[in-house]
């Protein structure tokens, strides 16, 4: 992204990721899909750390977790339409004899494609190059990110091996890994927890009671990072929320009350979404913008492995007792050691704005708001 800038890149990453969604669709035995698979993960693996990248010309620290807050909703709100419709397609399209779970594929990986061509006509890749702001607001932004990362001290600039051998960086991965084996794999199987609470529910159904863990995690994720943004702090917002996910899967697993069950894996998605947006501001406390760039593509790979395990572990857990609930608690205790790492991370305090910058930020506060 670096080379080609945004607009090209995560074009790219689109239209490409598009294409082989839509490929999986005609995918005709398990060495089809496994192909697919990964070449889906070459074409998306650059999209997630590119987004963070790309925030970090247009927006302040100060700003950055209710940004990606923002961003990162879409991950839930997806879940929230994607569930009811995904099931929906399945159960009811069955267009010229292709079974449903095609058409879900085909139907829903096309409009990574047309965003893909939208986004390379249409994205703006820095302030500078905005029609939409006036000259003065382009200086002032331009001049109030400059600044902020003049006045920051202890941050290092890193060469791309150097960031990615970095003791921090790799603690960090090792955080996001521990972290995404405990989300991803509740993701992956949190359809087939919610039927299990009744073998009479349709796809659909199950799709729909399905909106209600992401719902809650969409509006606790927001309120959390915009607390995290208000105060400064960071170590703190993304350790609590590992803290409080675990607790909601452990007593998810050993409840045996299907809507308590419901209430506490709600309560853990909320903790694992709200745990992402303090956490993708570390790197920007000791790195500098292209070194924390390479640090987050660092961690976030390192961290998808999880996507692996998580799942995995949780299966083959249900195959061993027969229930997921054994899976659940496996997976919370990951979630309690990934909030004991990052409450043991040693991290410099977050600097201060200068007085100069305090002052340029009140006086403009009203003219933004105006």
């Amino acid at each position: 992204m670096m080379k080609f800038g945004a607009r090209v890149w995560i074009a790219r990453i689109l239209i490409t990721w598009g294409i082989v969604s839509v490929l999986t669709g005609f995918a005709q035995n398990e060495v089809h899909l496994y192909i697919l698979r990964f070449l889906l993960g070459v074409a998306e693996a650059g999209f997630f750390p590119g987004i963070i990248l790309y925030f970090t010309y247009w927006f302040r620290s100060k700003e950055q977790a209710t940004t990606v807050a923002l961003f990162t909703a879409a991950i839930p709100v997806s879940y929230i339409i994607g569930a009811p419709l995904s099931t929906w397609i399945m159960d009811h399209i069955q267009w010229w004899g292709i079974q449903g779970w095609r058409w879900m594929l085909i139907l829903e990986g096309a409009p990574a494609v047309i965003m893909g061509i939208v986004t390379y006509f249409y994205l703006t890749e820095r302030p500078e190059n905005a029609k939409w702001l006036t000259d003065e607001e382009k200086s002032w932004l331009i001049s109030s990110l400059k600044e902020e990362r003049e006045s920051r001290k202890n941050v290092k600039h890193l060469s791309t091996l150097k960031a990615l051998a970095d003791p921090k960086v790799l603690f960090l991965s090792v955080i996001y890994f521990v972290y995404q084996t405990g989300s991803l794999g509740v993701g992956y199987w949190m359809p087939q927890i919610i039927k299990g609470f009744s073998g009479k529910l349709t796809n659909t159904e199950v799709g729909l009671i399905g909106m209600i863990p992401y719902i809650i995690a969409t509006i606790g994720m927001i309120v959390w990072s915009r607390r995290s943004d208000r105060t400064g702090e960071r170590q703190l917002h993304s350790a609590i929320p590992l803290l409080v996910a675990g607790l909601g899967l452990v007593s998810a697993g050993i409840t045996k009350n299907p809507y308590f069950a419901l209430l506490f894996i709600s309560i853990s998605l909320a903790g694992m979404y709200s745990f992402k947006s303090p956490f993708w501001a570390l790197p920007s406390l000791f790195l500098t913008q292209s070194s924390a760039a390479v640090a987050i593509a660092a961690i976030n790979s390192v961290g998808n492995l999880g996507g692996f395990v998580g799942p995995y572990a949780i299966g083959a857990l249900k195959d061993a007792t027969g229930s997921t609930e054994a899976g659940l608690v496996f997976l919370s205790v990951l979630l309690f050691i990934s909030f004991i790492m990052v409450l043991l991370m040693r991290l410099e305090k977050r600097q201060g704005f200068s007085k100069h910058q305090a002052s340029q930020s009140n006086q403009l506060k009203g003219e933004v708001v105006k």
